[in-house]
């Protein structure tokens, strides 16, 4: 008995000297080998392993073998990839009885290049991603540890993981996109990818990422995720590529923010990006745009083209493919700070706008509506709109409120081509740039529209009218009529009508009928009137008693008194012709015709000019203009003292050029006197007495002009003429 005991202890002994021997140590062999080869190439048959000695370690606790190898190699073809090693657990049941069948596997990479690892992977199974990753990625390294487990078929489970970490990544994406330094972790499952601790520069802009999850469902790929950048002042120009032509006509000099991004999107098999959410905290520090395609210093004096913003506190969200972005903070114009908020959706290709611009330290002009703002009054700029799919432009509400001052406008429509194509009210309650108050308000009833107000000045809207710019056709598809009624209507700052009343159309976007008429304090009359006849000319008529203050407006006419103005043009095809009569009226001082009256030696009617003044019974001029050209055909005046017959042209403020004939009337009655005897007329009885006058030449630029004269002995038949027919009318 004791001899059977005996030998069982040596016999336990020697069993677990060999458990602990093989559970330490184990044995190495290469009989496996081809076992193991062939439950590898279950991943991919194309794959095929190099393998050393193979160590095989007792596991008793679980009645399993471990095995592995180092450094074996991954082979296909003519490729080749170094790994750590390659483990793997046996059952012990299964190597007792030489049936060898693996529980898991465990792959170990060294770290390796990324494109050896897309290279081997193309080589095994080839597709157009893959080429594509393969073409962008430039270079950067991967290392995996790879944990497989098998059923008892030896089928690869779902319960399969791999970890491993990306370093010192690069890709250049077409071009455009260049991400740079790319390290992170990484951890695949079934059906799901996680990236943790993303490090890298997308475009010089350098990023962070605590989480990045792909998940797929069926054929749909998942992503959700959050990115960060720090602040940092980066090259703007490295983001061109990416936005195309928007930066073509920008020059930004300077860009300073930080952001927290938190997204979602999934991705189908054709790669199509669906249900993109997007949720964006950016803090723009610093952004200065040095040059850019808007010129606003007609509005802001100060504007310059550098703008910057300063201090934005911007929310972006984007939620089933409507984009919302919100932000506030300071605006630089010139030197000086203001305050702007905004907020901006796009929704179906159509963009909605709201936008408030507080403006307190720059001045701000209106100059169409004569509106000007002093430096250090605070003034509230609200623009509330849509830019539509079809590039139409509405603005909802425009309102500019300051103190007492408000302008408010609705509904303005845009066509594409940025021409007015439809509005619904205006509300004016300001008080313009010569402390006059404009009350009015514009209101559409249906397709047409009625202007009512307390007081309204003009003297902007008169000097518009009276310029031969074809640009002011704003208007497209415009048919609608306009009834006016305006209690008060200034024609300058000192003088003004009462009681203007009347009507005026559009058709076909232009002007086709006016008919204005209003009364002066002195109850004196003022009638315009516009029509546009059958053969598409547009007839213009104006007449008042009281001309007095529409000829002041001309600095080159001072002290005018009295008369009665008669004004009718034709115009067609961009060239009007016009008639301009004025009767019964006198000028105290008109500095061309004092220079003119002075070189001809005509002292007395000179120092009569700026004096009582000279009477005139009659002027007369007829002109045609275009495009900035006025051509006088012929001007006379004739009056008690002196008349003028002159022609020329005169090039809006660039040139002028007239020429003409001054004669005193004691020379002209003396000429009339005489017409039955031709040669009386034309030499004279006594010496001297042949000289009827001067001939004139003025020449020169509007603000620099030459006056040249000369003594004329006889008078030309066409002034002779002109004169015999206003001596008849009178």
């Amino acid at each position: 008995m004791k001899r059977i005991v005996k030998i069982l202890a040596i016999l336990i002994i020697t069993l677990a000297a060999i458990v602990i021997y093989l559970s330490l140590y184990g044995v190495k062999t290469d009989k496996f080998n081809k076992e193991i080869i062939k439950n590898v190439s279950k991943i991919n048959k194309k794959i095929n392993l190099s393998l050393n000695e193979v160590n095989y370690l007792l596991n008793p606790m679980n009645f399993s073998i471990n095995i592995s190898t180092k450094n074996p190699k991954i082979l296909l073809e003519d490729k080749s990839l170094d790994l750590k090693d390659i483990t793997s657990n046996i059952s012990l049941k299964s190597f007792i009885s030489n049936q060898f069948s693996i529980d898991d596997l465990k792959i170990s990479t060294k770290e390796i290049k990324i494109k050896d690892l897309i290279s081997l992977t193309r080589a095994v199974e080839g597709s157009p991603q893959l080429f594509v990753l393969d073409s962008i990625t430039k270079e950067g390294l991967i290392s995996t540890d790879i944990n497989l487990k098998f059923d008892l078929d030896g089928e690869i489970k779902n319960n399969y993981q791999i970890t491993g970490n990306v370093k010192k990544a690069k890709f250049n994406i077409f071009n455009k996109v260049e991400i740079d330094d790319l390290n992170l972790l990484f951890n695949i499952s079934n059906n799901q990818l996680t990236l943790k601790k993303i490090e890298t520069n997308l475009n010089s802009i350098k990023l962070k990422s605590p989480l990045i999850k792909i998940e797929k469902k069926k054929d749909i790929f998942f992503v959700d995720g959050e990115v960060a950048n720090e602040e940092q002042n980066f090259d703007i120009n490295k983001l061109k590529p990416i936005f195309g032509d928007l930066l073509n006509n920008i020059e930004i000099e300077k860009i300073d923010f930080n952001s927290i991004n938190i997204f979602s999107f999934n991705v189908n098999r054709k790669l199509k990006l669906k249900d993109l959410k997007l949720e964006t905290n950016l803090n723009l520090e610093n952004f200065q745009i040095v040059k850019n395609p808007l010129n606003l210093k007609t509005f802001l004096p100060n504007y310059a083209e550098q703008i910057k913003f300063k201090d934005h506190k911007i929310k972006i969200k984007l939620i089933k493919g409507i984009l919302d972005i919100r932000g506030d903070g300071d605006i630089y114009i010139g030197d000086e700070s203001e305050q702007l908020s905004y907020n901006v959706i796009k929704d179906a290709g159509e963009i909605k706008f709201d936008t408030n611009l507080n403006i307190k330290n720059n001045p701000l002009t209106i100059n169409f509506l004569d509106y000007k703002k002093k430096k250090g009054n605070s003034s509230e700029i609200l623009l509330k709109g849509i830019y539509k799919k079809n590039k139409e432009l509405i603005l909802k509400d425009i309102s500019l409120t300051e103190k007492n001052n408000q302008i408010l406008i609705k509904d303005l429509m845009f066509s594409k081509n940025f021409k007015v194509k439809d509005l619904s009210y205006i509300k004016l309650n300001y008080r313009n740039k010569n402390d006059l108050l404009n009350n009015l308000e514009l209101k559409k009833n249906k397709s047409n529209f009625s202007i009512n107000g307390k007081s309204f000045d003009a003297t902007q809207l008169i000097n518009n009218s009276m310029s031969d710019d074809e640009s002011t056709a704003i208007f497209e598809n415009f048919n609608s009529k306009f009834d006016i009624k305006i209690g008060t209507a200034y024609i300058n700052k000192n003088d003004y009508t009462k009681n203007l009343a009347g009507y005026f159309t559009f058709k076909n976007n232009k002007l086709d009928k006016l008919n204005l008429a209003s009364t002066f304090p002195n109850k004196k009359k003022m009638n315009l009137s516009i029509e546009t006849n059958n053969q598409n000319e547009t007839i213009t008529k104006f007449f008042s008693n009281y001309p007095k203050p529409l000829i002041k407006r001309y600095d080159f006419i001072k002290g005018f008194e009295e008369g009665y103005l008669n004004f009718n043009s034709i115009k067609k095809d961009g060239v009007s012709n016009s008639v301009l009569i004025i009767d019964n009226f006198k000028v105290k001082e008109v500095p061309v015709f004092a220079k003119l009256l002075s070189l001809a030696s005509l002292q007395g009617i000179a120092d009569l000019l700026t004096g009582e003044g000279i009477r005139f019974t009659d002027f007369e001029m007829r002109y045609s203009s275009q495009k900035g050209l006025t051509n006088i055909e012929e001007m006379y005046a004739i009056g008690p003292a002196i008349s003028i017959l002159m022609d020329g042209y005169i090039e809006s403020k660039k040139l002028v050029s007239l020429r003409g004939t001054l004669v005193p009337a004691t020379t002209i009655n003396r000429s009339i006197a005489s017409i039955p005897l031709l040669g009386k007329i034309l030499i004279g009885e006594k010496t001297g007495e042949g000289v009827f006058g001067v001939s004139f030449k003025i020449k020169g630029p509007p603000k620099n002009l030459s006056t040249t004269v000369n003594p004329i002995k006889t008078l030309t038949p066409r002034f002779i003429t002109r004169t015999l027919e206003k001596i008849k009318k009178n």
